[in-house]
């Protein structure tokens, strides 16, 4: 199996695995009227079935409808942006984002169908079924009084992963910038240098032995010359005593 099919599992895989879970916790609950309201650990932890017809956290800004066609919309520019990374992508990029995309379908599966299922609206108009709730009270302050879902939680971990592991997990989209090896260019130019050095060398060693031969040169014509002066010089003086000295 190469590697971009590798990717394409891990990411399909989770989704798939997300969906499962969560559309299985929501009909489990939705069908077991005992479980509507249970408390699992008391004072921390129950299922507590809701029906949320806004966004995550209970948030509710538009008609659901509208809310529904946001979610289709991100998650459609989330698979998009997951098909152009996957190649720089690892398999704990396409884990997290099978987790998040997983989620996201669970909860717009609810908003397509469970309008039709509870019979109160069309397609859209379904309401996001929501009951784990974490009931732990300080005070009189609820730490998390938000009741969420198995499709939320996925997206939550995937997303705290994410930043938490940022640099290993997050591909580089933008690619790596080949690095230009100057050494090579650095050695010519050295070696250049070396050899115009080597040349003003030679030229200086040139110029130095020529100036050696001339001054040799010259040194010796100086030389003879005084020689032959004072030889002509002495040995005419020479003969000029004797003859004075014969008259």
């Amino acid at each position: 199996m190469n590697q971009a099919r590798k990717k394409l599992t891990a990411f399909g895989v989770t989704a798939l695995i997300v969906l499962l879970l969560d559309q299985l916790s929501k009909y489990w609950i939705r069908t077991t009227p005992d479980l509507h309201h249970y408390t699992i650990i008391e004072g921390w932890f129950a299922f507590n079935f809701t029906k949320n017809p806004g966004m995550a956290l209970g948030i509710h800004w538009a008609d659901t409808w509208v809310i529904s066609l946001i979610a289709i919309f991100a998650t459609v520019i989330i698979l998009i942006y997951v098909m152009k990374t996957m190649k720089s992508a690892n398999l704990g990029y396409m884990v997290c984002m099978g987790l998040i995309v997983g989620g996201a379908l669970g909860n717009i599966s609810d908003r397509f169908f469970m309008a039709i299922v509870g019979g109160y609206g069309g397609v859209l108009d379904g309401h996001v079924v929501d009951f784990l709730h974490f009931k732990l009270r300080i005070g009189e302050f609820d730490v998390f009084p938000y009741i969420f879902n198995v499709a939320d939680s996925a997206i939550t971990v995937a997303i705290i992963t994410l930043i938490v592991f940022y640099k290993k997990l997050m591909p580089d989209i933008a690619g790596e910038k080949p690095v230009v090896d100057n050494r090579a260019d650095d050695n010519k130019a050295g070696a250049g240098e070396t050899g115009a050095d080597k040349t003003g060398a030679g030229e200086t060693g040139a110029d130095k032995t020529d100036a050696d031969k001339t001054g040799a040169d010259k040194t010796g014509a100086d030389k003879t010359d005084a020689d032959k002066t004072g030889a002509g010089e002495t040995g005419a003086d020479k003969t000029d005593a004797d003859k004075t000295g014969a008259g």
